[in-house]
């Protein structure tokens, strides 16, 4: 029961917090003050330096699929469902979830341990005491920045498995480029779109402000801060993976 209840006050700090930062966020845009080189440099390490590790997870998995699923459907005469399982498993499903995946390894450690740090080294109370909202400051840029790079990188994941899938069909199955894109087009509906942008959003928007959260929770102990970037991770998978469930099932039941 404590547990639960701890857990509970956890999830409701969290829910305070991204509505205070939402707040914060119209004054970082309205301001556009120094803290937007912070905003570029979340950008480039969230999203630019994870470019090299999504390709090769997008083109093994496009890949994969036609090498794997192409052979089975075309035992039951079914290999027009090839396309359909390509947009439902890169671009609706697979791809967001892989994606925000990448960045919390990559960024929401970063994020936690960069701001337990400073918490520690009391750089947050200097902040507080030259009237400096630290909200504004530090949580809005990597918001923003964690938001529009998972954003960015699910696209980018989604052209790229598609293309590691057609790349394989021409090996193996010579299958002609205008059909091969033509018949993915028809595939695609734009509800697949929506679903895919707005799982991509949830999860930038989660990534980062457990992220933010978890490293402004230590307290004085230089100890502490590998733990927050421990917690940041474990949260931020957990809370990916009951979203994509939840916008999932509406998503079907909607659709």
């Amino acid at each position: 029961m404590e547990n639960l209840s701890a857990g509970i006050l956890r999830l409701l700090n969290k829910l305070g917090f991204f509505a205070r930062t939402l707040g914060a966020v119209g004054a970082f845009i309205k301001n556009r003050n120094v803290s937007l080189r912070v905003l570029v440099m979340q950008i480039y390490f969230t999203f630019v330096q994870a470019m090299g590790i999504s390709t090769l997870l997008a083109l093994g998995i496009g890949g994969a699929i036609n090498a794997i699923g192409l052979p089975v459907l075309e035992r039951i005469s079914q290999q027009q469902l090839v396309y359909s399982l390509l947009i439902i498993i890169i671009t609706r499903e697979l791809g967001p979830l892989l994606t925000a995946f990448i960045v919390i390894a990559r960024s929401a450690t970063a994020i936690a341990t960069e701001i337990a740090s400073m918490v520690i080294n009391h750089e947050v109370e200097a902040y507080i005491s030259v009237g400096v909202d630290p909200i504004e400051y530090l949580a809005a840029p990597r918001f923003l920045g964690v938001t529009i790079s998972v954003f960015l990188l699910n696209i980018y994941f989604s052209v790229f498995g598609l293309a590691g899938s057609f790349a394989v069909a021409q090996v193996f199955h010579i299958i002609p480029a205008d059909y091969y894109f033509s018949s993915l087009l028809n595939n695609l509906s734009i509800q697949d779109i929506f679903i895919s942008i707005v799982k991509s959003l949830f999860f930038g928007m989660l990534i980062s402000i457990v992220a933010v959260t978890e490293g402004l929770s230590v307290e004085r102990a230089s100890t502490e801060v590998p733990v927050a970037g421990l917690r940041a991770v474990s949260t931020a998978f957990a809370g990916c993976i009951a979203v994509n469930i939840m916008l999932s099932a509406m998503f079907y039941i909607v659709f």
